[in-house]
């Protein structure tokens, strides 16, 4: 009986490696508006400032849970900008997750397939808005601090693939106005496409980013990401004994929480 007992212990041990290490996939999630708001909304009610935490506090919780479950703000109390309030320049918010990185699917020895996702939240970022159409965009991130799940890969990737020793920041700068159909309302996702130029790895592309953002308690959350091809930029896949393989394309993702400078 007990040779049985042990038996199945190691089955068990070995089904649970074999998931540890060939299914397992512990990478963040890609950006999203729904993940980003209940950020911003977290570090606003930390902040003082109104959100959708008031509402439930002030025994609203109903009204709370239905905001965060839909994605829009149902707090009577939280701050609300509108019209000659939003014109003007943004720029990033203190205290709250802005983060610019990267998504990539690799093959590594002993683990199997797997998603490399890096992000950094030395980021510089400013909007503008005229009333009618945004008129201004540019980020700047410092690719040296990237930071993934393994920091082996991390210090690779300043003499491999992004090559962060030489060229340690990456820019887009909005090139087209983004025209918006109606005025942005609290609580309201707006989706719209970004046409600007991307730099990367001393590599500048013209390319389209559709975002998605929305104001939360006086704060303007934007998430955006897109797809691109290592080649285009050239960029080298990274090689080691333990990299069995690289995709050729990867994601540039961010996530940008702004308020009126």
């Amino acid at each position: 009986m007990m040779a049985i007992g042990a038996a199945a212990a190691v089955l068990v041990v070995a089904a649970f490696g074999g998931w540890y290490f060939l299914i397992r996939d512990d990478a963040p999630a890609a950006v999203n508006l729904a993940d980003a708001v209940a950020s911003a909304s977290e570090a606003t009610a930390v902040s003082g400032l109104p959100s959708t935490a008031t509402a439930e506090a002030s025994g609203t919780a109903e009204a709370a849970s239905t905001a965060t479950a839909t994605g829009t703000t149902a707090d009577p109390t939280a701050t609300a900008l509108s019209g000659a309030d939003l014109v003007g320049t943004w720029t990033l918010a203190d205290g709250t997750e802005s983060f610019v990185g990267y998504r990539i699917a690799e093959e590594l020895a002993r683990v199997g397939a797997a998603t490399a996702v890096g992000r950094t939240s030395d980021v510089s970022a400013t909007l503008v808005y005229d009333g009618a159409a945004i008129t201004s965009v540019e980020i700047e991130a410092n690719l040296k601090t990237l930071r993934s799940d393994d920091d082996r890969r991390d210090g690779q990737l300043e003499r491999q693939a992004l090559e962060t020793n030489q060229f340690p920041t990456a820019t887009f700068s909005l090139t087209e106005a983004i025209v918006l159909e109606s005025e942005p309302a609290e609580g309201v996702p707006i989706a719209v496409t970004a046409v600007g130029e991307l730099t990367l790895h001393g590599v500048t592309r013209s390319v389209s980013i559709p975002l998605e953002g929305q104001l939360v308690g006086g704060r303007v959350v934007v998430v955006g990401s897109t797809v691109i091809t290592l080649a285009d930029y050239e960029i080298d896949a990274p090689t080691s004994i333990a990299v069995l393989s690289v995709a050729e394309d990867g994601t540039f993702e961010f996530q940008l929480v702004f308020e009126r400078a």
